[in-house]
């Protein structure tokens, strides 16, 4: 099978990819910005620690339901590269639905109990409370963020990934707005701190939500996808949802989980080099964020061809679209490796954060080269049906490799920070190489959806 990519095929792959990677580098950004704000109050060590614990939190609860838009997409994709228009809105309408009753309930959970989520991984009680403020308020956007998480699902299936742009960079830009204004006060406002943070994003997604909300009512959408001509909640597309998505959000929690053990291990040496990680950590988010949107793009152009039985195309889309998403990590890895200290220095002004932090980058810069192949192949996987494979895979090399290897070399045998750090790259390079083989194998992309 001939790999070799045409100009229209880079178009198509960019076409899709580059508005969801610029909407989720907005949301990098945001990410940037919340770390370089707390990075600059009078408590910053503290506040950076609680960013690192509430960050990770967050991101392992809300990945959990967020992946609700796994299995939108790969419905949706799958129907509308049969032109089958009709099933496609119903399938949008079950989604919303599910997701916002589950938005709700688990909303109350978390907001209810932020602070004894936050002190189960915070080895420090100042940092497990700057963390508990922040989960408090930013779990209070979660039913719509749930909903959001719905429309992205189809907005991403019918190919329009420009909706998604739009609405993520008027949401975080005003989500940036809101932080400066809620963490150090101003416009009569008493500054809040990390709280402050919480609070921003919990409005901002909102904002977001009502973007999504707003297209779909447009007449374009609703004649061709039948949106909300017959609002009901379909049990057996629920099925299929929650059967395609329940994996990739297992996968999620444990491999958030995995981090945050990560973090939790790495506050055993203190708060400082927990601080300096979460500043690492943000920094690899320019290499995330785009990584996923390619591996949205793949999912995408991986389900078009396997709705319309064609393996040989799949495939090919899912082989083009790493290319071009290794070609971006590569060029990332270079500046994180021989330029840290202008990377870090962006972050925050703390300077023993900073000679802390130079040296774990470099390693993070070679770690995040494979997580752009690893990302994509994984997505082209979930288009074939294959997440149950994908998250075995993370999982068991998450917490039976990675956590495990990272107490090793940086307790057990003493190697410190550095040495906890050196099982990034190992994690991100096993995961890698085991999704690709099974991506190229002959049985991989065999599967289709039965609904």
């Amino acid at each position: 099978m001939k790999r070799i990519i045409s100009g229209q095929d880079k178009k198509t792959i960019l076409q899709l990819a580059l508005p969801v990677i610029a909407g989720l580098s907005v949301q990098m950004l945001l990410s940037l910005a919340d770390t370089a704000f707390l990075g600059r109050l009078p408590d910053a060590k503290y506040e950076l620690a609680g960013l690192g614990i509430a960050f990770y939190a967050t991101w392992a609860v809300i990945s959990f339901f967020s992946n609700l838009s796994t299995g939108t997409q790969v419905l949706i994709s799958r129907n509308d590269g049969i032109k089958n228009y009709n099933e496609c809105g119903k399938v949008l309408t079950s989604s919303l639905i599910m997701g916002l009753v589950i938005g709700l309930v688990f909303a109350a959970i978390v907001v209810s109990f932020s602070s004894n989520i936050a002190n189960l991984f915070a080895a420090d009680k100042k940092v497990g409370s700057y963390a508990g403020s922040y989960l408090f308020y930013r779990f209070m956007g979660l039913p719509f963020f749930l909903v959001s998480v719905s429309y992205r699902g189809f907005y991403f299936g019918i190919g329009k990934t420009k909706i998604f742009m739009i609405a993520g960079v008027f949401a975080n830009a005003t989500n940036i707005f809101l932080d400066y204004t809620l963490v150090f006060g101003a416009f009569g406002l008493k500054g809040m701190g990390i709280a402050g943070a919480g609070l921003g994003s919990a409005i901002a997604t909102m904002l977001e939500t009502s973007v999504y909300v707003a297209v779909s009512l447009m007449k374009s959408y609703r004649s061709k996808y039948m949106l909300f001509k017959n609002f009901r909640f379909n049990r057996s597309i629920a099925k299929v949802i929650l059967k395609l998505s329940l994996p990739v959000s297992f996968q999620s929690v444990f491999t958030l989980t995995g981090l945050l053990l990560f973090i939790s291990i790495i506050g055993l040496i203190g708060p400082s080099p927990q601080a300096a990680s979460q500043v690492v950590l943000s920094a690899m988010f320019l290499s995330f964020m785009p990584s996923m949107g390619f591996g949205i793009a793949a999912q995408t152009l991986i389900g078009n061809q396997l709705g319309s039985k064609n393996i040989k195309s799949a495939k090919k889309w899912g082989f083009e679209t790493s290319k071009i998403c290794t070609s971006y990590t590569f060029l990332l890895g270079i500046i994180f490796v021989f330029f840290p200290r202008v990377v870090v220095s962006i972050l925050t002004t703390n300077q023993s954060i900073i000679n802390i932090a130079i040296p774990i980058l470099r390693i993070a810069g070679f770690a995040q080269i494979f997580f752009g192949v690893g990302y994509v192949f994984a997505n082209g996987l979930l288009a074939a049906s294959e997440s149950l494979f994908v998250m075995l895979t993370d999982v068991t090399v998450n917490w039976f490799v990675f956590v495990p290897l990272a107490y090793l070399l940086g307790v057990t045998l003493d190697f410190g920070l550095v040495g906890m750090w050196t099982a990034v790259p190992l994690y991100t390079s096993l995961y890698a190489l085991i999704i690709f083989l099974r991506f190229n194998s002959k049985v991989a992309l065999k599967k289709s959806i039965e609904y």
